[in-house]
């Protein structure tokens, strides 16, 4: 509780926290919303576009009406609200997939590599040095344009930037039970016989999980930045399915016909991401101010 109480003395991180709270509640309940609104993402409305003008949707505001809350899409007449809120439970679901593999991947070779012998500590350490050095973006360019279309791509999207960037855990990971294993607990519990294992679960993990956390939300609003890149580069989520990303690949041939097209997705991608900035720095203030001093 002294943890939670002193994380939201910072207005910051309450304010990020908040927002940040908003969205994933608004990802969850995606299908309530939608139901509530009357609407689906994928059920095209035709007749609510100015075929005259090549599909702008008819009204102001890209067509904002009772019905559809936010307007609808250009070239399909999608209502935007339903497009919106499916994208962000996809793109959240995307980051937090990844990150989740992430941790998983980069904790366990980093703990492997700091508890292990010099050999494994080298050969571990070359293979994270390996994964930072690939450029991963292009990378991950081509191996899901390579890959086959029918692919859920959502889950090959988490997968791929986790396997390409789980080095940074890695690296911290190691780090700090290089500095943990020489404390006098995990001495004594060698001494007193326990495995690596034990070690490692009761000893070393406990003292991982500030560091840990931090370095994950700070890692979060990357993975929402890659998904919403790779998406935008049109080997990411592909249409139907929305993602801001994808939306924001869509709208940039209509920003000067519709422009509530590109600001709502553009928008709420960017106040996302501040969101969980603003937590990923409170928390980095709170569990390590020496650190936060420094970064000053």
């Amino acid at each position: 509780m002294t943890l939670l109480r002193r994380l939201f003395d910072d207005r910051a991180f309450a304010t990020g926290a908040v927002i940040a709270g908003i969205m994933i509640l608004i990802a969850v309940f995606a299908p309530l919303l939608t139901k509530l609104a009357g609407q689906d993402p994928t059920t095209f409305h035709n007749e609510l576009l100015d075929s005259a003008r090549g599909g702008v949707p008819i009204g102001r505001f890209g067509g904002i009406s009772g019905e559809h809350w936010l307007g609808v899409e250009p070239g399909t007449g999608r209502d935007l609200f339903a497009r919106v809120v499916y994208g962000a439970r996809v793109s959240l679901g995307v980051a937090l997939s990844a990150l989740a593999l992430q941790l998983l991947i980069g904790v366990g070779v980093g703990v492997a590599a700091g508890l292990g012998g010099r050999y494994a500590d080298a050969a571990l350490s070359r293979l994270t040095d390996l994964t930072l050095a690939f450029p991963s973006l292009v990378l991950a360019i081509a191996l899901l344009a390579i890959v086959p279309q029918n692919w859920p791509r959502p889950l090959l999207l988490a997968v791929v930037i986790a396997l390409l960037q789980w080095g940074g855990t890695a690296r911290i990971t190691r780090g700090e039970t290089l500095s943990l294993k020489t404390r006098d607990y995990v001495a004594a519990a060698q001494v007193s016989g326990a495995g690596p294992w034990r070690v490692a679960r009761r000893e070393i993990l406990p003292g991982l999980a500030a560091p840990v956390l931090t370095y994950a939300a700070l890692v979060l609003p990357s993975n929402m930045i890659t998904e919403a890149g790779l998406s935008f580069l049109g080997v990411g989520v592909r249409p139907p399915t929305p993602s801001w990303g994808q939306m924001l690949s869509s709208a940039t041939t209509w920003f000067r016909a519709d422009p509530m097209y590109v600001f709502l997705p553009g928008g709420l991608l960017f106040l996302t991401l501040l969101a969980f900035m603003l937590v990923a720095n409170g928390v980095r203030r709170v569990i390590d101010p020496r650190q936060s001093e420094v970064l000053r």
